[in-house]
Protein backbone atom coordinates (compact mmCIF):
# COMPACT_ATOMS: atom_id res chain seq x y z
CA UNK A 1 0.00 0.00 0.00
CA UNK A 2 2.57 2.34 0.80
CA UNK A 3 4.50 2.02 -2.61
CA UNK A 4 1.17 2.37 -3.86
CA UNK A 5 0.70 5.50 -2.29
CA UNK A 6 4.15 6.84 -2.99
CA UNK A 7 3.36 5.87 -6.90
CA UNK A 8 0.15 8.29 -6.81
CA UNK A 9 -2.11 4.57 -7.34
CA UNK A 10 -4.76 4.41 -5.31
CA UNK A 11 -7.02 6.18 -7.95
CA UNK A 12 -8.28 8.31 -5.28
CA UNK A 13 -11.69 10.34 -6.52
CA UNK A 14 -10.76 13.96 -8.05
CA UNK A 15 -10.28 16.54 -5.53
CA UNK A 16 -13.81 17.91 -4.42
CA UNK A 17 -14.96 21.36 -2.38
CA UNK A 18 -17.19 20.51 0.38
CA UNK A 19 -21.00 21.02 0.28
CA UNK A 20 -21.30 25.26 0.59
CA UNK A 21 -17.64 25.54 -0.01
CA UNK A 22 -15.61 26.60 -3.39
CA UNK A 23 -12.01 25.29 -2.46
CA UNK A 24 -11.48 21.94 -3.65
CA UNK A 25 -9.80 19.16 -0.48
CA UNK A 26 -8.20 15.87 -1.05
CA UNK A 27 -9.39 12.61 -0.31
CA UNK A 28 -6.79 11.21 2.52
CA UNK A 29 -6.69 7.89 4.52
CA UNK A 30 -6.76 8.60 8.09
CA UNK A 31 -4.03 6.96 10.11
CA UNK A 32 -1.94 7.16 12.94
CA UNK A 33 1.37 8.08 14.05
CA UNK A 34 3.35 4.90 12.45
CA UNK A 35 2.83 5.93 8.94
CA UNK A 36 4.62 8.27 7.03
CA UNK A 37 3.06 11.92 5.95
CA UNK A 38 2.02 12.24 2.55
CA UNK A 39 -0.13 14.29 -0.09
CA UNK A 40 -3.15 11.66 1.01
CA UNK A 41 -2.10 10.75 4.19
CA UNK A 42 -3.50 12.33 7.52
CA UNK A 43 -1.66 11.30 10.91
CA UNK A 44 -1.41 13.44 14.19
CA UNK A 45 1.15 16.12 15.24
CA UNK A 46 3.99 14.25 16.78
CA UNK A 47 4.66 15.49 20.49
CA UNK A 48 2.91 16.38 23.65
CA UNK A 49 0.66 19.76 23.13
CA UNK A 50 -1.06 22.12 25.52
CA UNK A 51 -4.97 22.32 26.34
CA UNK A 52 -6.66 23.97 23.01
CA UNK A 53 -3.46 24.90 20.73
CA UNK A 54 -4.10 23.92 16.85
CA UNK A 55 -2.11 20.63 17.07
CA UNK A 56 -3.69 19.23 20.09
CA UNK A 57 -7.10 19.85 19.12
CA UNK A 58 -6.53 18.39 15.54
CA UNK A 59 -4.86 15.04 17.27
CA UNK A 60 -7.99 14.96 19.01
CA UNK A 61 -10.45 15.36 15.95
CA UNK A 62 -8.19 12.56 14.13
CA UNK A 63 -8.45 10.34 16.57
CA UNK A 64 -12.26 10.43 17.09
CA UNK A 65 -12.29 9.82 13.22
CA UNK A 66 -10.18 6.82 13.39
CA UNK A 67 -12.43 5.86 16.83
CA UNK A 68 -15.43 6.22 14.14
CA UNK A 69 -14.14 4.00 11.17
CA UNK A 70 -12.52 1.57 14.08
CA UNK A 71 -16.22 1.34 15.19
CA UNK A 72 -18.28 0.88 11.91
CA UNK A 73 -15.43 -2.11 11.19
CA UNK A 74 -16.18 -3.90 14.42
CA UNK A 75 -19.67 -3.70 13.96
CA UNK A 76 -19.65 -4.65 10.34
CA UNK A 77 -16.86 -7.41 10.77
CA UNK A 78 -19.46 -9.04 13.12
CA UNK A 79 -21.90 -8.67 11.17
CA UNK A 80 -21.02 -9.94 7.52
CA UNK A 81 -18.30 -12.14 8.43
CA UNK A 82 -16.51 -12.53 4.67
CA UNK A 83 -15.15 -9.16 6.15
CA UNK A 84 -12.63 -11.36 8.57
CA UNK A 85 -10.10 -12.38 6.40
CA UNK A 86 -8.52 -11.71 3.19
CA UNK A 87 -11.38 -12.04 0.32
CA UNK A 88 -9.77 -13.94 -2.09
CA UNK A 89 -11.22 -12.89 -5.24
CA UNK A 90 -11.13 -10.39 -8.31
CA UNK A 91 -10.46 -7.12 -7.24
CA UNK A 92 -14.10 -5.86 -9.13
CA UNK A 93 -15.98 -8.80 -7.20
CA UNK A 94 -14.02 -7.90 -4.03
CA UNK A 95 -15.29 -3.57 -4.34
CA UNK A 96 -18.90 -5.10 -4.88
CA UNK A 97 -18.90 -7.29 -1.70
CA UNK A 98 -17.39 -4.50 0.05
CA UNK A 99 -20.07 -1.89 -1.06
CA UNK A 100 -22.82 -4.28 -0.28
CA UNK A 101 -21.77 -4.58 3.03
CA UNK A 102 -21.61 -0.79 3.21
CA UNK A 103 -24.84 -0.53 1.83
CA UNK A 104 -26.43 -2.68 3.77
CA UNK A 105 -25.12 -1.31 7.37
CA UNK A 106 -26.32 1.52 6.25
CA UNK A 107 -29.67 0.59 5.96
CA UNK A 108 -29.85 -1.09 8.83
CA UNK A 109 -28.47 1.69 10.59
CA UNK A 110 -31.21 4.26 9.30
CA UNK A 111 -34.63 2.05 9.38
CA UNK A 112 -36.37 2.37 12.27
CA UNK A 113 -37.45 -1.19 12.49
CA UNK A 114 -33.63 -2.47 12.47
CA UNK A 115 -31.79 0.15 14.41
CA UNK A 116 -32.33 -1.19 17.78
CA UNK A 117 -31.48 -4.50 17.12
CA UNK A 118 -28.18 -3.90 14.70
CA UNK A 119 -26.53 -0.95 16.57
CA UNK A 120 -28.69 -0.90 20.42
CA UNK A 121 -27.30 1.69 22.81
CA UNK A 122 -24.00 1.36 23.77
CA UNK A 123 -22.54 -0.17 20.63
CA UNK A 124 -20.54 2.82 20.11
CA UNK A 125 -17.93 4.84 22.03
CA UNK A 126 -19.26 7.90 23.45
CA UNK A 127 -17.56 10.86 25.17
CA UNK A 128 -18.41 11.72 28.17
CA UNK A 129 -16.55 15.45 29.92
CA UNK A 130 -13.82 14.75 27.27
CA UNK A 131 -13.21 10.94 28.44
CA UNK A 132 -13.66 8.34 26.26
CA UNK A 133 -16.47 5.55 26.84
CA UNK A 134 -16.07 2.59 24.87
CA UNK A 135 -19.00 0.83 23.54
CA UNK A 136 -19.71 -2.95 23.62
CA UNK A 137 -17.19 -3.78 20.23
Amino acid sequence: MYQKIEEHALNFPPDKPLPLKNDPLLYVIVADSAFALTENMMKPYPGIYDKGTKERVFNYLLSRARRIVENVFGIMSAVFRILRSPILLAPEKVSVIVMTCVLLHNFLRRSKNSEQNYTPHGTFDTEINGEVQPGVW
